[in-house]
């Protein structure tokens, strides 16, 4: 298993988008293992909801069913924000190559990413469609059509929209 792809975020919390995402991720024929990364704390943000150890054992038991995936607690023991370029790096010791997947909402501010420029040279990204937002032909795409985002979540949680294996456990966690 030489190719990955690093499929980053806060999973705060996480949702049918995500699998959907993890799912297509895996029709890939270059990608080995996808690999889930909970962030402790996104370098943008300033607090979270659900606490990093519970955001990890939900993504845990959500994808426990799911080949080649695996939901890495890297970024969570660190107990800070990681930049994506220290998780890359790290990764780049077990792994040849690796697609980085973001949501197009972070186009915009990808130049502001810590070293974007060094990151740049060391993956593939692959760009999750949002909210109609262009993605240049130099980034590969991932098509996906769930309309769900974590934060219209928090404000308005719906079963619907969570993974069934913990869609309970989720709701009562942002309905409490």
């Amino acid at each position: 298993m030489d190719t990955i792809a690093l499929f980053g975020g806060s999973f705060d919390p996480p949702h049918i988008g995500h699998t959907a995402i993890v799912e297509a991720l895996r029709e890939f024929k270059d990608i080995d293992k996808v690999i889930v990364m909970p962030t402790f704390l996104n370098p943008f943000k300033s607090q979270f909801y659900a606490s990093a150890s519970l955001r990890v054992k939900w993504l845990k038991e959500i994808f426990s069913d799911y080949k080649n995936v695996e939901v890495s607690e890297y970024e969570v023991l660190q107990e800070k924000k990681v930049p994506t370029i220290e998780t890359v790096k790290h990764l780049l010791k077990s792994y040849k190559k690796i697609y980085l997947v973001i949501g197009a909402d972070n186009l915009a501010s990808l130049h502001e990413w810590h070293r974007y420029n060094e990151l740049r040279d060391l993956v593939t990204f692959i760009v999750v469609p949002r909210d109609g937002i262009e993605i240049s032909q130099e980034f590969l795409r991932l098509n996906v059509n769930e309309k769900v985002s974590s934060t219209k979540l928090r404000e308005k949680i719906e079963i619907s929209k969570l993974p069934k294996k913990c869609a309970k456990e989720i709701y009562n966690f942002y309905t409490e």
